[in-house]
Protein backbone atom coordinates (compact mmCIF):
# COMPACT_ATOMS: atom_id res chain seq x y z
CA UNK A 1 0.00 0.00 0.00
CA UNK A 2 1.23 3.39 -0.88
CA UNK A 3 1.14 5.69 2.13
CA UNK A 4 1.24 10.13 1.28
CA UNK A 5 4.96 11.46 1.80
CA UNK A 6 4.60 13.20 4.60
CA UNK A 7 5.24 17.22 5.15
CA UNK A 8 5.34 19.73 7.21
CA UNK A 9 2.75 22.27 7.35
CA UNK A 10 4.30 24.81 8.89
CA UNK A 11 6.26 24.61 5.54
CA UNK A 12 3.25 24.60 3.56
CA UNK A 13 1.86 28.08 6.47
CA UNK A 14 5.72 29.43 5.18
CA UNK A 15 5.17 29.12 1.22
CA UNK A 16 1.61 30.18 1.98
CA UNK A 17 2.89 33.78 2.93
CA UNK A 18 5.66 33.30 -0.19
CA UNK A 19 3.26 32.82 -2.58
CA UNK A 20 0.89 35.77 -1.20
CA UNK A 21 3.41 38.46 -1.05
CA UNK A 22 5.11 36.95 -4.22
CA UNK A 23 8.64 37.62 -2.57
CA UNK A 24 10.30 35.81 -0.19
CA UNK A 25 12.20 39.10 1.47
CA UNK A 26 8.51 40.75 1.46
CA UNK A 27 7.44 36.97 3.40
CA UNK A 28 10.47 37.00 5.92
CA UNK A 29 9.31 40.75 7.07
CA UNK A 30 6.04 40.02 7.36
CA UNK A 31 7.25 36.80 9.60
CA UNK A 32 9.79 38.56 11.08
CA UNK A 33 12.52 35.84 9.94
CA UNK A 34 15.77 35.82 8.17
CA UNK A 35 15.07 35.21 4.45
CA UNK A 36 17.70 32.16 4.54
CA UNK A 37 15.43 30.62 6.80
CA UNK A 38 12.07 31.26 5.21
CA UNK A 39 14.00 29.98 1.93
CA UNK A 40 15.20 26.79 3.86
CA UNK A 41 11.63 25.99 5.10
CA UNK A 42 9.94 26.03 1.53
CA UNK A 43 12.88 24.13 0.00
CA UNK A 44 12.00 21.78 2.84
CA UNK A 45 8.30 21.51 1.36
CA UNK A 46 9.16 20.97 -1.92
CA UNK A 47 11.61 18.01 -1.08
CA UNK A 48 8.74 16.78 0.59
CA UNK A 49 6.41 17.08 -1.96
CA UNK A 50 8.59 15.77 -4.69
CA UNK A 51 8.12 19.09 -6.91
CA UNK A 52 8.94 23.11 -7.45
CA UNK A 53 6.56 24.83 -6.29
CA UNK A 54 8.04 28.72 -6.92
CA UNK A 55 10.33 29.93 -9.79
CA UNK A 56 12.12 33.02 -10.23
CA UNK A 57 10.66 35.73 -12.22
CA UNK A 58 11.83 39.61 -12.38
CA UNK A 59 13.13 40.52 -8.65
CA UNK A 60 10.14 38.45 -7.36
CA UNK A 61 8.72 34.79 -7.87
CA UNK A 62 5.65 32.97 -9.96
CA UNK A 63 3.97 29.89 -8.28
CA UNK A 64 4.52 26.63 -11.23
CA UNK A 65 1.81 24.67 -12.16
CA UNK A 66 2.32 22.45 -8.85
CA UNK A 67 2.54 25.51 -7.05
CA UNK A 68 -0.99 26.87 -8.06
CA UNK A 69 -2.04 24.04 -6.51
CA UNK A 70 -0.39 24.05 -3.48
CA UNK A 71 -1.77 27.50 -3.06
CA UNK A 72 -5.20 26.99 -3.67
CA UNK A 73 -5.72 23.90 -0.83
CA UNK A 74 -2.95 26.28 1.19
CA UNK A 75 -5.92 29.51 0.96
CA UNK A 76 -8.41 26.84 2.42
CA UNK A 77 -6.38 25.73 5.56
CA UNK A 78 -4.88 29.10 7.02
CA UNK A 79 -7.63 31.73 6.95
CA UNK A 80 -9.76 29.42 8.74
CA UNK A 81 -6.80 28.86 11.39
CA UNK A 82 -6.31 32.58 11.68
CA UNK A 83 -9.91 32.58 11.98
CA UNK A 84 -9.48 29.90 14.69
CA UNK A 85 -8.51 31.84 17.94
CA UNK A 86 -11.36 34.58 17.51
CA UNK A 87 -14.07 31.93 17.18
CA UNK A 88 -13.10 30.17 20.42
CA UNK A 89 -12.98 33.35 22.65
CA UNK A 90 -16.58 34.09 21.23
CA UNK A 91 -17.79 30.67 22.35
CA UNK A 92 -16.31 30.67 25.60
CA UNK A 93 -17.54 34.04 26.06
CA UNK A 94 -21.08 32.83 25.38
CA UNK A 95 -20.64 29.32 26.77
CA UNK A 96 -23.68 26.96 25.84
CA UNK A 97 -26.13 25.02 28.60
CA UNK A 98 -26.07 21.49 27.28
CA UNK A 99 -29.01 19.21 27.49
CA UNK A 100 -29.09 15.81 26.23
CA UNK A 101 -32.66 14.48 26.56
CA UNK A 102 -33.56 10.77 25.56
CA UNK A 103 -37.41 10.56 24.06
CA UNK A 104 -38.95 6.97 24.43
CA UNK A 105 -40.12 6.35 21.17
CA UNK A 106 -43.89 5.86 22.28
CA UNK A 107 -44.57 9.48 23.51
CA UNK A 108 -45.97 11.95 20.68
CA UNK A 109 -43.77 14.19 19.18
CA UNK A 110 -46.58 17.50 19.84
CA UNK A 111 -45.89 16.63 23.90
CA UNK A 112 -41.97 16.81 23.68
CA UNK A 113 -42.43 20.04 22.66
CA UNK A 114 -44.74 20.89 25.00
CA UNK A 115 -42.63 19.42 27.62
CA UNK A 116 -39.37 20.98 26.68
CA UNK A 117 -41.22 24.32 26.45
CA UNK A 118 -39.78 25.67 29.83
CA UNK A 119 -36.31 25.54 29.00
CA UNK A 120 -36.41 26.49 25.36
CA UNK A 121 -35.74 29.81 25.81
CA UNK A 122 -32.87 29.54 28.19
CA UNK A 123 -29.95 31.71 26.84
CA UNK A 124 -27.27 29.38 25.29
CA UNK A 125 -29.64 26.40 25.38
CA UNK A 126 -27.93 23.43 23.09
CA UNK A 127 -30.53 20.77 23.24
CA UNK A 128 -29.95 17.47 21.96
CA UNK A 129 -31.91 14.95 21.31
CA UNK A 130 -32.44 10.68 20.39
CA UNK A 131 -35.25 8.76 20.19
CA UNK A 132 -35.28 4.92 21.47
CA UNK A 133 -36.34 1.97 23.09
CA UNK A 134 -36.91 2.88 26.64
CA UNK A 135 -34.14 0.05 27.49
CA UNK A 136 -31.62 1.71 25.54
CA UNK A 137 -32.48 5.03 26.86
CA UNK A 138 -32.29 3.63 30.17
CA UNK A 139 -29.06 2.26 29.60
CA UNK A 140 -27.57 5.15 28.15
CA UNK A 141 -29.16 7.34 31.09
CA UNK A 142 -27.15 4.95 33.64
CA UNK A 143 -24.13 5.87 31.62
CA UNK A 144 -24.43 9.24 31.69
CA UNK A 145 -25.08 10.03 28.63
CA UNK A 146 -28.15 11.46 28.70
CA UNK A 147 -29.05 14.14 31.13
CA UNK A 148 -33.17 13.01 31.41
CA UNK A 149 -35.53 10.55 29.75
CA UNK A 150 -39.01 11.61 29.18
CA UNK A 151 -41.40 8.95 28.85
CA UNK A 152 -44.98 8.20 28.42
CA UNK A 153 -44.63 5.87 31.61
CA UNK A 154 -42.16 5.30 34.01
CA UNK A 155 -39.20 3.20 34.14
CA UNK A 156 -39.81 -0.48 35.03
CA UNK A 157 -38.28 -1.22 38.44
CA UNK A 158 -34.79 -3.08 38.16
CA UNK A 159 -32.46 -3.91 40.90
CA UNK A 160 -29.22 -2.94 38.82
CA UNK A 161 -30.52 -0.31 37.33
CA UNK A 162 -31.02 3.29 39.75
CA UNK A 163 -33.42 5.46 38.04
CA UNK A 164 -36.22 7.95 39.29
CA UNK A 165 -39.41 8.75 37.82
CA UNK A 166 -40.88 12.04 38.21
CA UNK A 167 -44.17 12.83 37.02
CA UNK A 168 -44.80 15.71 34.70
CA UNK A 169 -48.50 15.79 33.85
CA UNK A 170 -50.83 13.98 31.99
CA UNK A 171 -53.18 14.84 29.44
CA UNK A 172 -56.98 13.62 28.38
CA UNK A 173 -57.51 11.73 25.31
CA UNK A 174 -60.19 12.64 22.68
CA UNK A 175 -60.89 11.88 18.37
CA UNK A 176 -59.53 14.10 15.47
CA UNK A 177 -61.25 13.52 12.32
CA UNK A 178 -60.43 15.25 8.72
CA UNK A 179 -63.02 16.88 7.01
CA UNK A 180 -64.17 13.99 5.07
CA UNK A 181 -65.00 11.90 8.35
CA UNK A 182 -65.63 14.82 10.65
CA UNK A 183 -69.49 14.78 10.35
CA UNK A 184 -70.17 11.18 10.50
CA UNK A 185 -68.17 10.36 13.49
CA UNK A 186 -69.51 13.59 15.11
CA UNK A 187 -72.85 12.90 14.62
CA UNK A 188 -73.59 10.41 16.89
CA UNK A 189 -70.46 10.17 18.80
CA UNK A 190 -68.89 7.91 20.26
CA UNK A 191 -71.17 5.03 18.55
CA UNK A 192 -70.23 6.97 14.91
CA UNK A 193 -66.29 5.51 15.50
CA UNK A 194 -67.85 1.98 14.22
CA UNK A 195 -69.05 3.82 10.96
CA UNK A 196 -66.24 5.23 9.91
CA UNK A 197 -62.46 3.94 9.37
CA UNK A 198 -60.21 4.02 12.74
CA UNK A 199 -56.28 4.67 13.25
CA UNK A 200 -54.61 3.73 16.55
CA UNK A 201 -51.14 4.03 17.84
CA UNK A 202 -49.24 0.62 17.99
CA UNK A 203 -49.02 -1.31 21.64
CA UNK A 204 -45.70 0.98 22.10
CA UNK A 205 -47.53 3.10 22.79
CA UNK A 206 -48.85 2.98 26.60
CA UNK A 207 -52.27 4.69 25.64
CA UNK A 208 -53.37 2.32 23.46
CA UNK A 209 -54.09 -0.07 26.63
CA UNK A 210 -55.98 2.41 27.67
CA UNK A 211 -57.78 3.35 24.37
CA UNK A 212 -58.44 -0.81 23.93
CA UNK A 213 -60.53 -0.89 27.27
CA UNK A 214 -62.42 2.42 26.53
CA UNK A 215 -63.87 1.23 23.17
CA UNK A 216 -64.78 -2.31 24.45
CA UNK A 217 -66.57 -0.62 27.32
CA UNK A 218 -68.46 1.47 24.75
CA UNK A 219 -69.44 -1.76 23.19
CA UNK A 220 -67.38 -0.19 19.97
CA UNK A 221 -65.23 -2.80 17.70
CA UNK A 222 -64.01 0.01 15.01
CA UNK A 223 -62.50 -1.01 11.73
CA UNK A 224 -58.95 -0.19 12.19
CA UNK A 225 -57.06 0.35 8.61
CA UNK A 226 -53.96 1.44 10.19
CA UNK A 227 -51.78 0.87 13.29
CA UNK A 228 -48.61 3.86 14.22
CA UNK A 229 -45.35 3.20 16.47
CA UNK A 230 -44.97 6.84 15.17
CA UNK A 231 -47.38 9.17 16.43
CA UNK A 232 -46.69 12.17 13.60
CA UNK A 233 -47.28 9.62 11.36
CA UNK A 234 -50.51 8.79 12.89
CA UNK A 235 -51.14 12.23 12.73
CA UNK A 236 -50.29 12.57 8.73
CA UNK A 237 -52.24 9.88 7.67
CA UNK A 238 -55.40 10.83 9.90
CA UNK A 239 -54.93 14.27 8.52
CA UNK A 240 -54.97 12.59 4.91
CA UNK A 241 -58.38 11.33 5.99
CA UNK A 242 -57.11 7.56 6.22
CA UNK A 243 -58.90 7.37 9.41
CA UNK A 244 -60.48 8.97 12.47
CA UNK A 245 -57.28 8.95 14.82
CA UNK A 246 -56.80 9.39 18.55
CA UNK A 247 -55.08 12.39 20.28
CA UNK A 248 -54.35 15.09 23.55
CA UNK A 249 -57.05 17.11 23.90
CA UNK A 250 -54.19 19.70 25.21
CA UNK A 251 -53.10 19.76 22.02
CA UNK A 252 -56.52 20.49 20.12
CA UNK A 253 -55.32 23.90 19.24
CA UNK A 254 -52.34 23.25 17.25
CA UNK A 255 -53.24 19.99 15.77
CA UNK A 256 -56.29 21.56 14.07
CA UNK A 257 -54.03 24.45 13.05
CA UNK A 258 -51.38 22.44 11.67
CA UNK A 259 -52.91 19.88 9.88
CA UNK A 260 -56.85 20.91 9.67
CA UNK A 261 -58.50 18.10 11.47
CA UNK A 262 -61.09 19.06 14.13
CA UNK A 263 -61.91 17.47 17.59
CA UNK A 264 -64.56 14.42 17.60
CA UNK A 265 -65.21 14.08 21.11
CA UNK A 266 -63.32 13.22 24.13
CA UNK A 267 -62.60 9.69 25.69
CA UNK A 268 -63.62 10.37 29.38
CA UNK A 269 -61.37 8.50 31.52
CA UNK A 270 -58.62 7.84 28.92
CA UNK A 271 -54.98 10.00 29.70
CA UNK A 272 -51.70 10.16 28.36
CA UNK A 273 -49.31 10.28 31.59
CA UNK A 274 -46.21 11.65 31.28
CA UNK A 275 -42.49 11.48 32.94
CA UNK A 276 -38.75 12.46 33.25
CA UNK A 277 -36.77 9.67 34.37
CA UNK A 278 -33.12 10.95 35.86
CA UNK A 279 -30.57 8.62 37.85
CA UNK A 280 -30.98 11.50 40.59
CA UNK A 281 -34.16 11.38 43.20
CA UNK A 282 -33.02 15.43 44.20
CA UNK A 283 -32.32 16.49 40.43
CA UNK A 284 -29.15 18.51 40.09
CA UNK A 285 -29.51 19.17 36.38
CA UNK A 286 -30.03 23.49 36.15
CA UNK A 287 -32.32 22.76 33.27
CA UNK A 288 -34.06 19.52 34.13
CA UNK A 289 -34.42 21.03 37.77
CA UNK A 290 -36.12 23.69 35.60
CA UNK A 291 -38.67 21.17 33.95
CA UNK A 292 -39.73 19.53 37.08
CA UNK A 293 -40.41 22.88 38.63
CA UNK A 294 -42.21 24.40 35.73
CA UNK A 295 -44.61 20.98 35.63
CA UNK A 296 -45.13 20.84 39.43
CA UNK A 297 -46.13 24.75 38.97
CA UNK A 298 -48.69 24.31 36.45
Amino acid sequence: MNHPLPFNYRHLYYFWRVAREGSMSRAAARLDMAVQTVSAQVRELERDLGCQLLRPAGRGLALTEAGVVALRQAEQIFPLGEALPELVRAQAQQPAVRLVVGIADGLPKPEVQRLLHPVLEVPGLRLVCHEGEMADLLADLALQRLDVVLADHPAPFRPHLRVHNHPLGRAAMGWYAAPCWWAQAAQDFPAALQQVPVLLPTAHATVRGQLDQWLAHKGLRPRIVGEFEDNALLEAFGASGLGVFPGAVAAQQALEQRTGVRLVGTCDGVEEHYFAISTERRVAHPLVLRLLEARSAA
